[in-house]
């Protein structure tokens, strides 16, 4: 599925990259994340004051464990588009540029894996 005009294709004209795909995976994971943090706050505000072990045992259920995974790699992955964008227009310099964008991506997989690992972690008693 293409979102080029007729024009556009005939041409060859237009942006350099994928940025309708970006502009769209970013207002999809926007959209993914409504549901799940406002189910991830009410989660929060509804064990305000338990121990370990409570949490620990909410999250050994299977459904919480897969929305919470859910969560953290949909946060980390909107994330890193935005920053992608902020990166690519305020950063000047090519050298720096990609030198940022490269740091950004590997900042939020190496986040993204630490935070669905803890999930795991602790939902499978490890």
């Amino acid at each position: 599925m293409s979102l080029r005009t007729p024009l556009k294709r005939a041409k060859g004209l237009g942006a350099a990259g994928d940025g309708v795909h970006h502009w769209l995976i970013q207002r999809l994971t926007a959209v993914a994340l409504i549901p799940l943090f406002i189910w991830f706050i009410v989660s929060l505000v509804s064990m305000t004051g338990a121990d370990y072990a409570t949490v620990s045992q909410w999250m050994a259920n299977p459904l919480v464990t897969i929305l919470l995974v859910l969560f953290i790699g949909t946060l980390f992955y909107h994330s890193e588009l935005g920053l992608q964008v902020v990166i690519e227009d305020y950063v000047s310099s090519k050298g720096s540029r990609l030198t940022f964008l490269v740091l950004s991506r590997f900042v939020h997989f190496f986040l993204a894996a630490a935070g669905i690992i803890a999930v795991l972690r602790v939902a499978f008693g490890a």
